[in-house]
């Protein structure tokens, strides 16, 4: 059996767990992202738990998410590609009021990939067959 990889940068599993509910407890009143949200979460506790489950596996190599945030994202058909700098600013500004620098620049690191891809993926959708996708 061989040991798991290290985690990306230093954060626990109860450190990810309070960015996560900061994170959601800040998108709640956020003008833009709050209906969003609020149209396709209706168990918070539960959303909450799962996107921990994201971030741990994502940070610590832990198993026990199930799901794809692309399809997620792109089926949800209201999410758009400009959302995501604003996700990603609320949740940055979690890290940075959260978690110490190192901690804080690593996860913000992933989450911006992590938010670029997605982003991309859903400009996509509904995007003509062999049109360029946008790269920036």
């Amino acid at each position: 059996m061989s040991t798991p990889p290290p985690p990306r940068f230093p954060v626990t599993e109860a450190q990810i767990e309070a960015v996560v509910a900061e994170f959601y407890a800040r998108v709640r009143a956020h003008p833009d992202l709050a209906p969003i949200f609020a149209a396709h979460v209706t168990d918070w506790a539960h959303h909450e738990a799962k996107i921990a489950r994201f971030w741990k596996g994502s940070i610590l190599h832990m198993q026990g998410y199930e799901g794809s945030p692309m399809i997620s994202h792109r089926r949800a058909g209201d999410v758009e590609g400009g959302h995501f700098p604003l996700w990603l600013a609320t949740f940055d500004a979690v890290l940075h009021d959260t978690l110490d620098p190192v901690a804080a620049a690593g996860w913000s690191a992933l989450a911006h990939r992590i938010g670029k891809g997605l982003r991309m993926g859903v400009e996509d959708v509904g995007r003509p067959a062999g049109a360029v996708p946008n790269l920036r």
